[in-house]
């Protein structure tokens, strides 16, 4: 069932990629960030009350932290670098910078919880990168210089490396506890770091302004539901349901849907460049979670 959960998370995340990447032309990287965890944190809260569960589950006061700390880490920091990359690099290219999660995740379990890594797996981590290295070097959007794609480059980077970062942390605990309990406890988290973040922010005005109905809600609430809730949802219950590189390179899919959508839908190039990053990077991802 978890690696189901997985597959679905690929698909509900590349489908809120390019919703959100329309909401990021209007909305400033944090701002929509925050506007995502409030929401999503709103309909995760009121989805535990109507499933009958418990909000405060009788858990350990270190499990909360430890959720919390996921939370900020893979949520509240990572998502916004996500949305300063989008931005930059658009969809397509950041669809194979995306393909660093898998190694991520596998780098911070042999770290954090002691996963061995094979030589195969080193070799799959290099392929991964030059796929990211080929990417980096295509041909700007309109209007993008060279510096805005490396950039975009750096903070997809450290998007991937954030969130890898904060579920692997949270793994341990995922063992043990409820899908829905432990989603909302990162989100709720990620939001006790944010509001407060927002409201020492000199355009904090223009900040809280986009949880007013506008025009602009045409993406930005069907991302949220499709990225911050259901795909959310799904991809804790991949990662406790099957081991975490499993989980990771079925996430990873999610690179060839996005490459999809954002041709048919974005009007992004589908290049022969962008073929050869994400083969290269795929290719590594399979060498790296099946080694």
């Amino acid at each position: 069932m978890g690696e189901f959960y997985a597959l679905l998370t690929a698909v509900m995340w590349a489908a809120a990629v390019i919703y959100l990447k329309r909401s990021g032309e209007t909305m400033p990287p944090f701002a929509l960030n925050l506007f995502r965890v409030g929401l999503s944190s709103v309909a995760l809260v009121v989805t535990v009350i109507a499933a009958g569960q418990e909000l405060f589950y009788p858990a350990p006061l270190l499990d909360y932290l430890t959720l919390f700390a996921s939370g900020v880490v893979a949520i509240a920091v990572s998502d916004t670098f996500f949305l300063m990359a989008l931005n930059r690099i658009g969809a397509g290219i950041m669809a194979i910078v995306d393909c660093l999660y898998a190694p991520s995740v596998v780098f911070f379990a042999f770290v954090m919880l002691g996963e061995r890594l094979g030589p195969w797996q080193y070799a799959g981590m290099a392929l991964v990168i030059l796929g990211v290295v080929v990417a980096s070097r295509h041909e700007p959007p309109p209007g993008a210089t060279v510096r805005r794609i490396l950039a975009g480059v750096f903070w997809g980077v450290c998007a991937m490396a954030t969130v890898a970062f904060g579920i692997v942390l949270a793994k341990p605990v995922l063992n043990r506890s409820p899908i829905l309990w432990a989603t909302t406890m990162r989100q709720i988290g990620a939001l006790a770091v944010m509001i407060p973040t927002a409201l020492a922010m000199r355009n904090r005005r223009e900040i809280f302004s986009l949880f007013v109905p506008a025009r602009g809600w045409r993406y930005s609430v069907p991302g949220t539901l499709l990225g911050s809730y259901l795909a959310l949802i799904f991809w804790i219950g991949g990662m406790k349901y099957s081991l975490a590189g499993s989980a990771a390179i079925l996430n990873q899919t999610s690179s060839i849907y996005i490459l999809i959508f954002a041709s048919i839908f974005l009007k992004e190039p589908f290049t022969a460049r962008k073929v050869i990053a994400s083969v290269l990077a795929i290719a590594g991802i399979v060498m790296v979670t099946l080694g």
